[in-house]
């Protein structure tokens, strides 16, 4: 891989272009059955996401314009913005679905707040860790206030039964914490107590805990709680070396829910094979390589920490729901960034990944 930078940079957006346009062709494959028997047609989900397309292309344009030290001046009032967007969903206006109430619905327009949290959290914490550099050591200073703010986002996520949300609100803390330079110890053990806060939760709900150890014995469990898995992983050895061919799969006639969302690997894997779905995770990883290539390239310490929140946040993500479709992991209910149906999950991620071409075209 090229170190130049201009290489880098240019790679990066052919690869989020790329992933963007396979996630299209994707949704309209995988959502053309969901959309017919809703009552639109099988163009219906695709045109909308399509459409937030065009709206995460914008405000990528956006993103990688605007100076990236001015997101400073922004930090916590977009915190604030994001924390009250996530209070929605307990209200009247919140909705549910598989589980989670983690939606708000106004009118015609559906969207997850989590994902502008993710987002929020990063730009504060790289604030926050950037302005007090030379207080690394001092956890009254940079630690706790950091602590603080990651604790309740994941409060915020685990209140809406978003399990995954919380797993990646808490890898990009761990991450912006390790880059910044806080202390190794001080990392491993607010990782620890993550960690075992984590399996509390779990263990408060029977129902829950049985869902996220349904993996471990697919088969054994695949009449109820690893059917969606069961049916992804038929589908996917359906595909074989080089797929059924596009819009040919079976997974999305039923046999797999959510196979335009959380399941789009399925789709990808039955249709364009062994591979289609290891070109999907080549690029993912590209992606995760370049990303930090900018972090350890960023022209100073803030670029540096936003690159790397991002870059962890893709990178995570995409082996999480990766992992969960192919039944190596629990099932999260997250989407494949730049992939899956998801209005405000595209949204986002494009937004970010504008920050990161932007941290990118800085560095000499």
């Amino acid at each position: 891989m090229s170190t130049r930078p201009e290489t880098s940079r240019f790679l990066l957006l052919v690869l989020v272009g790329v992933l963007v346009a396979v996630g299209l062709v994707m949704v309209l494959s995988a959502s053309s059955i969901v959309s017919v028997n809703n009552g639109g047609s099988a163009f219906t989900m695709f045109l909308k996401q399509l459409m937030w397309a065009g709206v995460g292309i914008c405000v990528a344009i956006g993103t990688y314009r605007m100076p990236y030290h001015a997101w400073r001046l922004l930090n916590r009032p977009l915190l604030a913005f994001a924390i009250v967007l996530n209070v929605l969903p307990r209200f009247p206006i919140g909705i549910t679905i598989n589980g989670a109430r983690a939606w708000v619905e106004l009118g015609p327009v559906r969207f997850q707040p989590s994902e502008l949290l993710k987002f929020a959290l990063i730009i504060y914490l790289t604030n926050l860790l950037g302005r007090r550099q030379s207080e690394l050591t001092n956890p009254r200073r940079t630690l706790y206030p950091a602590l603080i703010a990651w604790g309740f986002a994941v409060v915020l996520a685990l209140s809406q039964s978003d399990f995954g949300a919380a797993v990646i609100l808490s890898a990009i803390a761990l991450t912006v914490l390790y880059m910044a330079g806080v202390p190794v110890r001080w990392i491993a053990l607010s990782g620890a107590v993550a960690f075992v806060g984590a399996f509390m939760f779990l263990l408060t709900s029977a129902s829950r805990m049985a869902r996220w150890t349904a993996f471990l014995d697919i088969e054994g469990n695949r009449a109820h709680t690893s059917y969606q898995v069961w049916q992804s992983m038929l589908s996917i050895a359906n595909g074989g070396l080089a797929g059924v061919g596009p819009g040919a799969g079976t997974s999305k006639w039923g046999y797999v829910p959510l196979a335009h969302s959380d399941f789009i690997f399925t789709v990808i894997a039955e249709e364009f094979g062994l591979i289609g779905s290891v070109l999907v995770i080549g690029g993912f990883a590209t992606l995760t390589a370049l990303g930090f290539l900018v972090a350890m390239r960023a022209p100073d310490y803030s670029g540096a920490l936003l690159a790397a929140g991002i870059t962890m946040w893709f990178g995570v993500q995409a082996i999480i729901n990766i992992g969960g479709v192919i039944g190596v992991l629990p099932v999260t209910g997250l989407t494949l960034p730049l992939i899956s149906y998801g209005g405000s999950s595209l949204m986002i991620t494009l937004g970010s990944s504008g920050l990161l071409l932007n941290i990118a075209r800085k560095i000499a």
